[in-house]
């Protein structure tokens, strides 16, 4: 996987044209980009219908593994997106395919999380169960708001018997209309604590895996990966070598964004997926420390970063971006306005103002 002009990821780049004319496939995260569990994303739908009518393709890739593609589509189009069962990926699927790898068919496999979880298994030839007494040979766990700890008693001590473990990801929270809510990677910590062991396999983001899947089923050229998670889409672009917007729309806040590794900084960012039918300015690298992105210009002194200027606001969170990760990243600076419409644009991005 290969960006547009061959520029590494990671770093803010200058579009001059929508992104749906720079690269042919969006390969979608949903939980915080097109959904919030089963609520809309506001303009989500609209923005898909248009990148599809302007020739992007769209793939969907889950680290949710509590539907089957075909629940996802339903789903989606509940939340007005038309879609296809090929166009999703999701982690139940990639883990039910390194199970089959591994194991002799119709071993049996322990299920933490939902009967879609479960399905996937059956699919690949293997057999799955819910109790430790079948002796299984694997557990495999994901998300599902019904697991508790009935499901996890049962992997603890499947898990103690030396059953080989696969978490589907490891997303600590997953977002949701009143905030981020624990995610797989929480009930995966549980057992950490429990069994004092790790799993042997993690199979979603930001492993590779399931993004290429979905550049496989498309033959995406110049795909573009779309989150709002750092630590799995953005991480797992750069790891897959992609070019990456994230969306402001789930888990990653401004504030969260200016704190960045470098490892997990996206080559875009937008408020939401209106951004793929966007331009996107560059930031312009000036002498002094000095950062300039639309009409906004933002200057890193003593780890302070002071913006000024006027414009639009995401212009702002560009500019104030790439002052920070030049100033070195790792924390967010000390933020001071200068004038009227800098206080303005630190409001409304939640950024508070020395």
């Amino acid at each position: 996987m290969t960006t547009p002009d061959g520029a590494l990821p990671g770093v803010l780049r200058a579009s001059g044209r929508p992104l749906t004319e720079v690269y042919d496939t969006a390969l979608l995260d949903l939980d915080g980009v097109v959904y919030l569990q089963e609520e809309p994303v506001p303009r989500a739908a609209e923005a898909l219908a248009a990148a599809r009518a302007a020739g992007m393709r769209l793939e969907f890739v889950t680290n949710n593994a509590s539907r089957r593609p075909d629940g996802v589509v339903a789903l989606l189009e509940k939340v007005g997106v038309t879609a296809r069962p090929t166009e999703v990926v999701t982690s139940a699927q990639a883990s039910a395919a390194l199970l089959a790898e591994r194991l002799p068919a119709g071993s049996p496999v322990l299920v933490v999380g939902s009967d879609a979880l479960g399905e996937e298994l059956v699919e690949v030839g293997l057999r799955a169960v819910r109790s430790a007494d079948d002796e299984p040979r694997a557990v495999v766990q994901g998300y599902s708001p019904e697991v508790g700890w009935p499901q996890l008693a049962e992997a603890s001590l499947a898990l103690r018997a030396g059953a080989f473990w696969v978490a589907t990801n490891n997303d600590a929270t997953f977002p949701s209309p009143r905030g981020p809510l624990p995610g797989n990677g929480a009930m995966v910590a549980a057992l950490v604590t429990a069994t004092r062991r790790v799993p042997d396999e993690i199979v979603g983001k930001p492993h590779p895996r399931l993004h290429q899947e979905s550049v496989r089923r498309s033959g995406a050229v110049t795909p573009l990966v779309v989150g709002d998670r750092l630590d799995t889409d953005i991480e797992g672009a750069i790891v897959g070598g992609c070019d990456s917007l994230l969306v402001l729309t789930g888990v990653t806040t401004p504030a969260v964004l200016l704190a960045a590794p470098a490892g997990a900084r996206p080559a875009y960012v937008s408020f939401d997926l209106h951004g793929l039918l966007e331009a996107h300015p560059g930031p312009e690298l000036l002498p002094g420390n000095a950062v300039r992105c639309g009409g906004w210009t933002a200057t890193a002194s003593d780890r302070v970063v002071r913006l000024t200027g006027e414009g639009a606001t995401i212009d702002a969170l560009r500019t104030l971006c790439a002052a920070t990760w030049r100033a070195g990243g790792g924390a967010v600076p000390a933020l001071a306005a200068g004038g009227e419409p800098a206080l303005r644009a630190l409001a409304e991005l939640d950024l508070p103002a020395s």
